[in-house]
């Protein structure tokens, strides 16, 4: 089977990973770098304490075992895979009670939770007087370029080919099936099936291919430290940034997410906002962002800043990524819409897609787990966008 992956980022890397080792004929198509748009402006979490119960959480697992596997093949030293664990902390009694109740329904789901009643015993250097958290041993951090580019090595090295251009149109066949791709400069890809792994651009991507999927950017602001001795020993944020993820608010909203980098750096988030395409700095942002930063860890107000980036997660309505085949276009397959835990869910998403592709299940994986991640939930009978 020839398989065309549109997307150089780290989930299109991962599908063409997992593809090619499992024998499939697979060509790269991206109109850039490995790695140079959403991959290369995020932190690298791969976490399973910012998801409730139900499909995401499901995949996140997946994924979780995965990255283990993955790492060790690729070399964790290599893509700074790092299972520095996560901690959730709170800022007020109703806050921990809330934390504790989230973190109990994800212990029922099969995600290690500890609770942490003295947060300083586990970060040393954080405000005194938080009232607790919880600790999940599970969450880690990868260099998300760095881990991408190395999938795609690892692509490779199996057989995949890359092909620098844009998807421009589906080529298909008589009968509705998908045949190739044609690029902008009119290349034509011959496939058999076509993965949309295009990050935020998996929606326009989608619509050039006749599968049209509403995926949104939605902007998001990380400061960058000065390199300093290791300060801080987890994934450390505030309790409402699972509140944030989830939200469907156009408007700002900042939690406060602080982590230690293999670099000596420190990098603080978080920011969501949907302005569209908008590159624009915000310093008020940046203002906010550093001041919520500071009372979670008081020596922050003495360190510099030397950097702020910002780029765009692929946003999809109902905050659940779209993966699998799309039933308007036969050939067609959706990875894309993982908004900020693209680098998290990558593996099981290149798994799941390569499992589809192949019409099996992954490793008896239940199909049943990861049914509302399809395309179809978006649609009304007769393939209709509702």
């Amino acid at each position: 089977m020839k398989v065309v992956v549109v997307g150089a980022g780290i989930v299109g890397a991962a599908c063409a990973f997992h593809a090619a080792a499992a024998g499939l004929d697979v060509t790269v198509l991206d109109r850039g770098p490995v790695g140079a748009g959403t991959t290369s402006r995020g932190e690298g979490n791969i976490l399973l304490s910012d998801k409730e119960p139900g499909p995401e959480l499901e995949l996140a697992r997946l994924s979780r075992a995965l990255w283990d596997e993955t790492g060790e093949e690729l070399g964790p030293e290599s893509i700074e895979f790092e299972t520095k664990g996560g901690l959730v902390v709170a800022s007020t009694p109703d806050a921990l009670t809330a934390l504790h109740a989230f973190a109990a329904r994800q212990a029922a789901a099969g995600v290690r939770t500890e609770a942490v009643e003295r947060v300083g015993e586990l970060e040393p250097h954080s405000a005194p007087g938080l009232p607790g958290g919880v600790h999940y041993p599970q969450d880690a951090q990868v260099q998300p370029v760095l881990a991408a580019a190395a999938l795609l090595r690892a692509a490779v090295r199996h057989g995949a080919r890359t092909h620098t251009g844009e998807a421009a149109a589906a080529v298909t066949g008589a009968d509705g099936r998908i045949t190739g791709v044609r690029t902008a400069d009119g290349t034509v890809l011959p496939a058999d099936a076509v993965v949309n792994a295009a990050g935020t651009w998996g929606g326009e991507v989608g619509r050039r291919l006749g599968a049209p999927v509403e995926i949104l950017p939605r902007r998001g602001f990380v400061l960058v430290t000065e390199p300093l001795p290791p300060m801080i020993r987890h994934k450390v944020y505030s309790a409402d940034y699972v509140a944030n993820v989830a939200s469907s608010e156009e408007s700002l909203e900042t939690s406060c997410v602080v982590e230690g980098t293999r670099a000596g750096t420190i990098l603080i988030g978080a920011s969501r906002e949907r302005v569209g395409f908008d590159t624009s700095m915000n310093p008020a942002v940046v203002a906010t962002l550093a001041a919520q930063a500071c009372r979670l860890f008081p020596f922050l107000r003495g360190v510099h800043l030397i950097r702020a980036y910002r780029g765009f997660r692929p946003y999809c309505p109902d905050h659940l990524p779209v993966i699998g085949p799309d039933p308007r276009v036969p050939g067609v397959v959706h990875a894309c819409g993982h908004e900020g835990a693209g680098i998290g869910l990558a593996p099981g998403t290149g798994a799941l897609v390569t499992a589809q592709l192949l019409g099996r299940p992954w490793r008896g994986a239940d199909p049943a787990a990861h049914t509302g991640l399809l395309p179809d939930r978006f649609l009304n009978p007769g393939g209709v966008p509702k």
